[in-house]
């Protein structure tokens, strides 16, 4: 309650903060002007971008990974291209999340990435002073309103244009907001000097970047100044630096609380990066600016092409730094952030469960997205297993060990200790029904323009639906298994036992067929096994009939007896449509559906 009020009320104060500042001070709302019209481009940019090339970006980035150098000139230019490094670790990280990236080129696409950036400041410096860009910003402007007017890619075209004009025009407000603080503002008159004043500055730097999102927008703000007089050459350095550290705390933040583990490593190498990289270039801070004086001197650039020359010159180290040393970086991040340990089946049944492969930012990219879908699926398969195994009171090793080699599927002799847990509602309750929800939510946000993919899903959402279905069945059974397991002189406690071990037998050949590469020798010859076995209820509905006409059984017993039959059958044929869905062979990859399905294995 109190947060839903005191963020309103924290956004009341500022913007009456602000208009009283901008009531008082001209120069200063005509710098707001130009930094919001600067990052309300910047924006625009990126959402025309992702959407008119976000899929050939994601076709690029997951061709482009498979070397270290592949992944760095993927991180150069695609940061040059889009003009920002922001956008392009964050979906470095959606990428590394779903599997379609490893760390290793994650850490390559991240080194790229930052020496990419410096091309934003160069083309900027190149520009100087003295050149209005408002001229070019017009037609620019015309040109993407009209395009937003149409559909589909070119609305998004459209936003590019309409997204450069406003940085264009944004520059220029800039500028002349510092021409007209001349007087008023000058950082020149400060009485620091010396490591404080570099450290003062890259303090500033950092949190100017972390407050606007941007470092595009921090060295715009820092090329300006330098370019009206109001800061050095040194203080401009010092800013610099530290805008590098703000946007990889930025994105660091963003990744952690938005990502797996695997996300997690990339934002968090993102950050020690260019932590490493800034306390190094303060160690050189003397001899690196005298060799940045020394070429500027010689070229005979000018201060803002000396302050993007710094920039470079930075981030090239930085590269040259952690080029040699990808490898142990990598090892080092895995020690520090090992796989989380995730069952999937939470020990506390009462304990409501959730999806653990989805979250909003994958959602950035629709790649991404639907990776992302099918390891939830994975996921999502391996807890509907799990839950069968206790709705038949068998402990899921049971059934991870009957894939072993040599081991059987088998558990005659196995039978559940009283008293038994009749569970099968709350687990549907606290395990199923939560992560169906958290799928279909995540479905229904996605934008999906190929046919294939949404054929694809679909069917996932076919599957997802057929497993709630196939818990449901289970629920049935375990009730008159709960009474006539605990029996052993009832006449069905040998009938339950038997169907007991027919499911388990089911659910083995299940695991073995999820455990295969689909269209695999081992996938059809289990596939095979599974249909031959779920032949076998013939025979038992026939033994039950006999047993009712010889008196074994009473009619109410039967009856049962029949309508678990029906369950177990439905069950079967359900698994049998799921597995045999072609969008399966996202599902059915070995290495990753193992490692998912035996997660729980491992726990114990």
């Amino acid at each position: 309650m109190m947060k839903k009020i005191a963020q309103p009320l924290i956004i009341s104060v500022l913007l009456l903060a602000m208009a009283y500042s901008f009531w008082f001070s001209q120069p200063w709302l005509q710098l707001c002007y130009g930094l919001a019209l600067f990052l309300f481009g910047m924006q625009c940019i990126k959402e025309g971008l992702q959407n008119s090339v976000g899929g050939t970006l994601e076709r690029l980035l997951s061709h482009s990974t498979s070397t270290s150098y592949k992944s760095f000139g993927f991180g150069i230019l695609a940061t040059f291209f889009l003009q920002s490094s922001t956008l392009v670790v964050l979906l470095s990280i959606a990428f590394l999340s779903t599997g379609m990236i490893n760390l290793a080129g994650g850490i390559a696409v991240i080194l790229g990435t930052n020496l990419g950036a410096t091309s934003g400041i160069w083309m900027l410096a190149l520009l100087g002073r003295t050149i209005s860009l408002s001229a070019v910003a017009m037609p620019m402007l015309v040109f993407g309103i009209f395009l937003s007017f149409l559909k589909e890619k070119h609305f998004f075209i459209g936003r590019v244009l309409v997204g450069i004009a406003l940085i264009f025009i944004g520059i220029d407000a800039i500028k002349g907001g510092f021409d007209e603080v001349d007087d008023e503002l000058s950082f020149l008159a400060m009485q620091v000097t010396g490591v404080a004043e570099i450290v003062v500055f890259s303090l500033a730097g950092l949190l100017v970047t972390m407050a606007l999102q941007s470092s595009h927008a921090t060295l715009i703000l820092t090329l300006a100044l330098l370019s009206a007089g109001q800061i050095d050459l040194t203080q401009g350095f010092a800013i610099a630096l530290g805008s590098n550290v703000g946007s990889s705390v930025t994105t660091a933040f963003v990744g952690v609380l938005g990502s797996d583990r695997s996300g997690q490593r990339l934002a968090l190498a993102h950050l020690l990066f260019n932590i490493i990289v800034a306390i190094v270039v303060l160690i050189l801070w003397v001899p690196l600016n005298r060799l940045v004086l020394f070429i500027g001197a010689e070229a005979e650039l000018n201060q803002l092409l000396q302050l993007a020359l710094f920039h470079t010159m930075i981030n090239l180290m930085g590269a040259v730094i952690f080029w040699p040393v990808q490898g142990r970086f990598k090892d080092f991040l895995y020690r520090i952030l090992p796989d989380k340990k995730e069952v999937s089946l939470i020990e506390d049944s009462e304990k409501t469960a959730g999806a653990i492969y989805l979250n909003q930012n994958l959602l950035r990219s629709g790649d991404t997205a639907f990776r992302a879908v099918f390891k939830e699926l994975q996921h999502f398969s391996a807890l509907s297993l799990e839950v069968l195994c206790h709705v038949l009171f068998i402990e899921p090793e049971k059934l991870y060990r009957s894939n072993q080699p040599d081991a059987k599927c088998a558990i005659e002799s196995d039978l559940p200790t009283p008293p038994l847990e009749l569970n099968a509602q709350q687990l549907y309750e606290a395990q199923i029904k939560p992560v169906y929800g958290d799928i279909l939510d995540f479905m229904s946000k996605m934008e999906i323009d190929s046919d294939e993919h949404q054929q694809q899903l679909i069917e996932a959402n076919i599957a997802v639906l057929r497993l709630v279905e196939i818990i449901k069945n289970a629920k049935h059974i375990q009730k008159n298994m709960h009474t006539y397991l605990q029996l052993p002189e009832s006449a069905p406690h040998q009938d339950y036992v038997n169907l007991r071990e027919y499911l388990f037998k089911i659910l083995c050949l299940a695991y073995q067929i999820i455990d295969s590469n689909y269209g695999s020798k081992r996938w059809k010859r289990s596939m095979a096994n599974l249909e031959q076995h779920l032949t076998a209820l013939y025979n038992f509905r026939v033994r039950l009939m006999q047993k009712l006409r010889d008196g074994d059984l009473d009619g109410w017993q039967a009856s049962s007896l029949m309508n678990d039959c029906n369950y177990a059958r439905d069950i079967g044929h359900g698994l049998i449509e799921i597995l045999a869905m072609p969008s399966m062979e996202l599902l059915t990859t070995k290495e990753e559906i193992s490692e998912v399905l035996a997660i729980s294995q491992d726990q114990k």
